[in-house]
């Protein structure tokens, strides 16, 4: 009876079951009864968005809900306010100054997980997602870095084209990059539905948003909106001084063993961010299938843009690895065998100019159209064909799309330095869920459903519809070796092409030479298009950006990575920027 009474007086109501879902991912949600020791949270609340929980059954809670005309001034009650800021006023704002917003959704990333500072109490991970709102008071949008609480229905609703209230916002400032607003434990979501009855209806910056919002044109708005895909913020600086001792750095900077480590632990959709060093062996271009016709409906391939599957031991050069794409991307059932054959000695060709050392740059860049390639079929014996077969088998994913192109080049010591590579890390692919979509009201559920981690209620009848084409023309597929050359890895680089790729809001773009060195330092191409002026701005071709890439050989650069375990074997490894690397200390 005694022990029963301490548990009545510490513990969540339903005190009959063992465990219960905190929906707030904060310190300690459980109650001391849990942790022994555990010192008191020193949150300071200022009596606004504070929650109460109450039974829902044994027994029921009785709720009486009082009208603010009802509210008697001898309560005491304190008056709600809001302090709405609009997007033109952040920029004078003080760093970790607190702020009220509201705006037109124009951006939603996909859902992410970021492990807790100091891994206090059950909860680890919390849950987090970035968004972009505009209020027509500035040419750049809020930038903010939502997390999810209680309000989990808010949370995963969140979409383009609904009005967005955020409240009690801490203003976050970089060198670098905009200021963008982050989460605080007193922040209250609402979206459009919400609304109704909410205090700040009459403020005087929220009727003045909502004037505004009636002179848009949704088709408008529509052309610049997007969903999912990868997203970080802020950007890594223009340069960088932190050293391998600085343990407290923003961006830890890893040996390529305790790289291997952090993949192997990565959980599903946690996110995080390295920097690594080393040099770049080798660069590949992997251009974006124009067709997913042989797909059955309702399936979408795991790699947007043709991955290389590389072999399971002996990781072959980019040359020889492009040859061997040229050779299965155009093979299929009804290929001939003196077509296979002659491929054959195409691949050897390759691996021989390789072997010779002197070899120009130009000759290694190899562009293969497999059209022609195709219309040849002649019979021939089959031990050719048998010669293929381990070939096509292991790539035979990749042979869905026969209309494709691959650029490669590598450097003249990577052959030589494969041999002392005992671990090749394949993992950098780019996925469906690395890539953003245009938002579109058709397919609005699909979009949400793909973009979060689950959904928020069970339904029986699940959707067979697939999600919408990916905006990706290509990827570069660089392959990094590190600075003990016994590790290297793959990792997946993709520009910012566009003005109006989310990715593109507050990235630095001052001018460049759109080389290989200079379009990883940057994060772009050189000059961004612009979609709102309908000019197509001439960007580079991917053969002209890798011809310059001789300028990487030997070069020691610092990459910074961002990682993330989209579920099952999809492991995300992107380039977000490239420093070389001008002077070293081992000390």
């Amino acid at each position: 009876m005694e022990r029963s009474l301490v548990l009545q007086s510490d513990v969540p109501l339903q005190v009959n079951r063992k465990h219960y879902l905190s929906l707030w991912n904060n310190d300690d949600p459980e109650g001391n009864i849990w942790t022994s020791g555990c010192p008191p949270s020193e949150t300071v609340l200022d009596g606004r968005s504070l929650e109460i929980c109450l039974n829902p059954r044994n027994p029921p809670s009785v709720i009486t809900v009082v009208s603010p005309k009802s509210v008697l001034p001898q309560w005491g009650l304190p008056e709600v306010s809001y302090q709405f800021t609009t997007r033109s006023e952040v920029d004078k704002l003080t760093n970790n100054s607190t702020c009220d917003v509201i705006g037109l959704v124009t951006f939603v990333s996909r859902v992410e997980r970021v492990k807790c500072k100091g891994n206090k109490g059950p909860e680890k991970y919390w849950t987090y997602r970035w968004i972009h709102a505009v209020d027509g008071t500035s040419d750049q949008p809020f930038i903010l870095e939502l997390f999810s609480s209680s309000q989990v229905e808010v949370f995963s609703r969140i979409c383009p084209m609904t009005y967005l209230v955020c409240t009690q916002m801490r203003v976050c400032r970089v060198e670098g990059s905009l200021p963008y607003l982050t989460s605080t434990c007193e922040t209250e979501t609402l979206i459009t539905g919400y609304h109704k009855g909410q205090p700040y209806v009459n403020d005087p910056g929220v009727k003045s948003f909502i004037q505004w919002t009636k002179t848009l044109k949704d088709n408008v708005v529509l052309q610049k909106t997007a969903v999912g895909g990868h997203y970080c913020y802020p950007h890594p600086p223009q340069i960088c001084n932190q050293s391998m001792a600085d343990a407290s750095a923003q961006v830890p900077l890893v040996s390529t063993a305790d790289l291997k480590k952090e993949l192997e632990t990565l959980q599903y959709r946690e996110h995080k961010k390295l920097a690594i060093q080393g040099q770049i062996t080798a660069v590949r271009y992997m251009k974006n299938p124009k067709t997913t016709q042989s797909q059955p409906s309702g399936v979408v391939s795991t790699d947007v843009c043709e991955q290389a599957v590389p072999a399971p031991h002996n990781h072959p050069s980019a040359a020889e690895q492009a040859s061997a794409d040229t050779l299965t991307s155009s093979t299929s059932d009804k290929s001939s065998a003196s077509s296979r054959k002659r491929r054959i000695q195409m691949r050897k060709a390759a691996q021989s100019s390789l072997n010779r050392g002197g070899t120009p740059t130009k000759r290694r860049l190899r562009h293969t159209n497999t059209q022609e390639e195709q219309e040849q079929e002649e019979d021939e014996s089959d031990s050719a064909v048998e010669e293929m077969q381990h070939v096509d088998h292991s790539l035979q994913s990749q042979n869905q799309n026969q209309d494709s192109s691959v650029l490669a080049w590598e450097s003249s010591s990577w052959p030589k330095q494969q041999e002392d590579v005992s671990e090749h890390l394949c993992q950098g692919g780019l996925y469906q869920d690395s890539i953003y979509r245009r938002f579109t009201f058709d397919e609005k559920n699909v979009l949400l459903q793909w973009s979060n981690l689950q959904p928020t209620r069970w339904t029986a009848e699940q959707t067979a519809d697939s999600i919408p084409p990916a905006l990706c023309p290509g990827y570069y597929q660089v392959t990094i070796l590190g600075i003990n050359k016994k590790i290297a890895f793959d990792a997946a680089y993709l520009p910012v092409v566009r003005s109006d790729d989310p990715r593109a809001v507050g990235l630095p773009q001052d001018p460049h030479g759109n080389t290989m060195l200079s379009c990883l330092s940057s994060g772009f191409l050189c000059p961004l298009r612009d979609a709102a002026s309908h000019s197509e701005a001439p960007l580079p071709e991917p053969e002209e950006i890798l011809v310059t890439a001789s300028e990487l050989e030997d070069t020691h650069v610092v990459c910074v990575l961002d990682l993330c375990h989209l579920g099952g074997d999809e492991v995300e490894i992107l380039i977000s920027k490239v420093y070389r690397v001008t002077e070293v200390s081992l000390d």
